[in-house]
């Protein structure tokens, strides 16, 4: 915010698909991209006499959510019906938690852009069941529903107003998406709309304690939506207050293409929904032998990852959290470091952070669709540790390891790319370059050590690229002594 008098107070709530192949309270499957309204059964489209039965996986994947952010899991927990009339809910309920949630409390912990680590509470984790979609641009008739995403299960993430800027909102919701990711139970697709973002957006003079009038802000389709909405939405209710206005409690939507919000409705209050006991669904009761079950099956966690990795391997903190972005980079990284013994862990980083995520960015691919496995990638190591080839060297192997089967030791020999390592064949090509160079040898002995650089490109240039640059280094520093 550019107004350093005003500070923002908000809260995400963020829901969350599971990654369950069914459904919440049917057997329909939650496949996407499907056929419009292909997925859907009695159960879905809201038919009298049909009866929700609770997925168990689904309870599995939310409880592992929320033990992951350190939330407190309720023995016992109660499902509510909300009530609201929207085309793409053809119970007219959904099916959710209100008074009685299945978790409480617990934290993410956001890395902020100064490396500090700012503790954001949450409210609680709750399960629910999705609604469909309505789909407004794809008939001229009028508006289409498709039910297909309707009862498919959501964990709802619900902060605390303890975010106090766009850029404290993005680090919160980069670090949730991203264990929701190391889980497993999750694809954080926010596109497809697998992990969607509302926020909860007021402004106070800095020094208050009191909460502004606090506004809803959907449609918020992308990490950087959100950052770039919250800040537009801040800046909008700190001008109206300033003219002397007052802001309206409402729900507003995020129009990304124009970068504006605008009004879709009055806020609503949680009684407008008249939560109520779900009758036809028991109380969800999760035991503690099923809670340490899934206790044991956590994954080591990204902020853990992060120290492990700075700790085990010697590595800076930017590595660390460069490698550990996503679960996948991590393990390959580790991996490669495995098999290539001998090869010093910052090496490998630097291999990894530069060439392999440059290509992954290049193809628009997830490192586990890519070519150069982590097998492959050692004996190229091994190869520049032998002083095979150089690293120089190796990075047009890389290249063209990207493009074929072939292992680095293949196409060494396919192209003749052996170092050359011979010291007398080097000195006869470090003596013609010094003969046929006098004016850049005066310089050298003037005192221009950068003219050293130059004599290196000279014989790197007779030899293509092969010869051993630290022989090169050690002939020329004798000969022009």
């Amino acid at each position: 915010m550019s107004d350093h008098n005003w500070e923002a107070v908000i809260g995400l709530e963020v829901h969350a698909q599971l990654k369950t192949r069914t459904k919440t309270f049917c057997r329909c499957s939650t496949h996407f991209g499907d056929d419009p309204n292909s997925n859907v059964c009695p159960v879905c489209l809201g038919l009298p006499g049909a009866l929700p039965v609770l997925n168990r996986e689904a309870v599995t994947m939310a409880v592992k959510a929320a033990l992951a952010f350190g939330a407190t899991v309720q023995q016992q927990s109660i499902f509510a019906r909300k009530n609201y009339f929207y085309p793409d809910l053809p119970k007219g309920y959904q099916i959710s938690q209100y008074e009685k949630p299945f978790s409480t409390g617990g934290a993410v912990d956001a890395r902020l852009e100064d490396g500090t680590i700012k503790q954001i509470r949450l409210i609680r984790v709750h399960l629910e069941e999705d609604a469909g979609k309505s789909l407004h641009t794809i008939t001229e008739a009028g508006t289409a529903v498709d039910l297909n995403r309707c009862g498919t299960p959501l964990i709802e993430i619900v902060s605390e107003p303890d975010i106090r800027s766009a850029t404290e909102a993005y680090a919160f919701l980069y670090r949730l998406r991203q264990t929701l990711l190391y889980l497993g139970v999750c694809d954080g697709n926010m596109e497809e709309g697998s992990l969607r973002c509302d926020a909860n957006i007021s402004v106070r003079k800095k020094g208050t304690k009191e909460f502004g009038t606090r506004t809803e802000v959907k449609n918020l389709n992308s990490v950087r939506g959100v950052e770039r909405a919250i800040n537009f939405e801040a800046e909008r209710q700190i001008s109206v207050l300033e003219s002397g206005g007052q802001v309206d409690q409402e729900t507003l939507l995020w129009d990304a293409d124009r970068q504006v919000v605008r009004s879709m409705r009055s806020k609503e209050e949680a009684n407008d929904y008249r939560y109520f006991p779900d009758p036809d669904l028991l109380p969800l009761v999760i035991e503690s032998v099923w809670i340490d079950d899934i206790l044991a099956t956590l994954p080591e966690l990204p902020e853990a990852r992060e120290k492990r990795f700075v700790k085990q391997y010697g590595l800076p903190e930017y590595d660390a959290n460069v490698l550990t972005a996503t679960k996948e980079v991590a393990d390959y990284f580790e991996e490669t470091v495995k098999l290539a013994r001998g090869t010093e862990p910052k090496k490998v980083s630097n291999w990894i952070m530069s060439e392999v995520l440059a290509v992954l960015g290049d193809k628009n691919i997830e490192i586990t669709e890519f070519e150069v496995k982590p097998d492959r990638l050692a004996v190229l190591f091994e190869l520049i540790n032998k002083g095979t080839i150089s690293g120089k060297i190796a990075k047009k192997v890389f290249d063209e390891m990207t493009r074929t089967e072939a292992t680095a030791e293949e196409i060494v020999e396919k192209l003749g790319l052996v170092q050359i390592s011979d010291e007398g064949s080097l000195k006869a090509l470090v003596d013609k370059v010094i003969e046929n160079n006098p004016k850049q040898v005066e310089e050298y002995k003037s005192g221009k050590e950068k003219v050293f650089g130059y004599f290196v490109g000279q014989v790197m240039r007779e030899t293509s690229g092969k010869a051993n640059p630290q022989i090169v280094n050690d002939l020329l520093r004798k000969a022009l002594s």
